[in-house]
């Protein structure tokens, strides 16, 4: 039987000691978010300082400048960002080093990618983690996501582990203990298979900022983006990861590629799209659920009506954009994934994408996706119960009928909640 776990105390959390103690602890550094001291600390842990394309820099001020007019975050919520900044601008210094020390990785084949697209909390998660089971085909380990390139010193240790996925899972096991419940929601444990967007970043230009912090101004900075040079950076640094670590037809996923398909379809022009939709109801009480649990770490104070307010209008953004652009992808090579018949049938759903990737399913293959099942049960952390009325404030009925037009375009079944 699966654990059905409520969140009481999502509008007033009760932390406990350990939570209480690290945000204590955080609450005495100085976070300082001057652009030219963490580019110098980037500079510092890559061991150079080509950055590559100067144009990021305006992003990164860009981005810097919505953090910081973000007044309700909280001391823990800025120290990540922080850290996460000169994270990425380190990675983006050892992308640039590689590429110049064996500029054939330019000439790397990324052929035909399968790449899943659709709301987060649509399945999209779980759709890339089974077909990333195939040991046919290249993914991106959430370790190898958040630290793509090795630095000049890392080297495996006495076991053969390399220290990227050892500082991932220190980093993971201190956030379970901050925010236990999250693995019911969405574990990213150091092997999940995680998204693309993670690469994006070390060019500025995603939209993952939005799920960090309360950023209007990032987000209609980002919107104004020609993301066709930024997707092709991501190519770049998709090809730099293969280099160090094959195979290349790879798998994908992300959600921000709903508003981003003409730039996403230039840049993979071979590639299945596997598109997959869901009750957006569904999708907003669950993304919110999430994203206000992380908040009793992250904000100084918790406003579901305000988290209520931008996502909703944030879904609905990303839908009409899909509505808009889906008939762009090529039919042959696209298939609408809709979320009552891939849970169904989870496997035979893979099979209709392979069809269309003109990728055979062997008997090898399956077997790897049948293990995966086997190993992944659903509800295996516990099944998070939702209360959009409850929590948000928000009448159920009255959102969906937001979306309206997104039921006409799309066979999607709404469901109970």
């Amino acid at each position: 039987m699966t654990e059905t776990i409520r969140i009481p105390d999502l509008r007033d959390p009760v932390l406990d000691a350990g939570q209480r103690a690290a945000l204590d602890y955080v609450s005495s550094l100085t976070i300082d978010f001057d652009a030219d001291a963490m580019l110098a600390a980037a500079c510092e842990r890559a061991g150079h300082d080509n950055f590559g394309s100067p144009g990021f820099r305006v992003r990164l001020d860009a981005t810097i400048d919505a953090v910081e007019a973000d007044t309700g975050l909280g001391p823990l919520g800025r120290f990540a960002i922080h850290q996460r900044i000169v994270r990425l601008l380190t990675s983006r210094l050892l992308v640039e080093d590689l590429g110049r020390r064996y500029p054939e990785i330019a000439e790397i084949e990324l052929p035909a990618p399968m790449i899943v697209i659709g709301l987060p909390r649509s399945g999209t998660t779980h759709l890339v983690n089974l077909i990333a089971a195939d040991g046919r085909l290249r993914s991106l380990p959430f370790w190898e996501s958040i630290e793509p390139c090795p630095r000049r010193a890392d080297g495996p240790d006495r076991n053969g582990v390399d220290p990227r996925f050892t500082r991932c899972a220190r980093d993971y096991e201190a956030q379970i203990q901050m925010v236990p419940l999250l693995r019911a929601m969405h574990h990213q444990h150091p092997t999940a298979i995680e998204e693309e967007i993670e690469l994006q970043d070390l060019d500025f230009a995603s939209y993952t900022l939005e799920w960090l912090a309360r950023v209007p101004r990032w987000r209609d900075f980002y919107l104004a983006l020609d993301q066709h040079e930024h997707y092709a950076y991501l190519r770049k640094v998709l090809q730099t990861v293969t280099f160090l670590r094959g195979p290349n037809r790879w798998v994908l996923k992300s959600p921000q590629h709903l508003e981003q398909i003409p730039a996403l379809l230039a840049t993979f022009p071979d590639a299945t799209f596997a598109i997959t939709h869901r009750d957006p109801v569904s999708v907003v009480q669950s993304a919110m659920t999430m994203l206000a649990y992380g908040d009793r770490m992250r904000r100084q104070a918790i406003d579901p009506e305000e988290l209520a307010d931008y996502w909703v209008d944030r879904v609905d953004r990303l839908l009409r954009a899909c509505v808009r652009d889906r008939d762009l992808l090529p039919e042959a090579r696209t298939i609408d994934v809709l979320f009552h018949e891939f849970m169904a049938d989870d496997v035979a759903m893979v099979e209709r994408i392979y069809d269309r990737n003109g990728l055979a399913m062997t008997r090898a293959a399956r077997g790897d996706l049948d293990a995966f099942m086997a190993a992944n049960r659903r509800g295996k952390y516990g099944q998070i119960a939702y209360d959009l009325r409850g929590d948000f404030g928000l009448d159920p009925a009255t959102v969906r009928d937001r979306f309206g037009y997104y039921f006409e375009r799309f066979p999607v079944r709404a469901e109970d909640t």
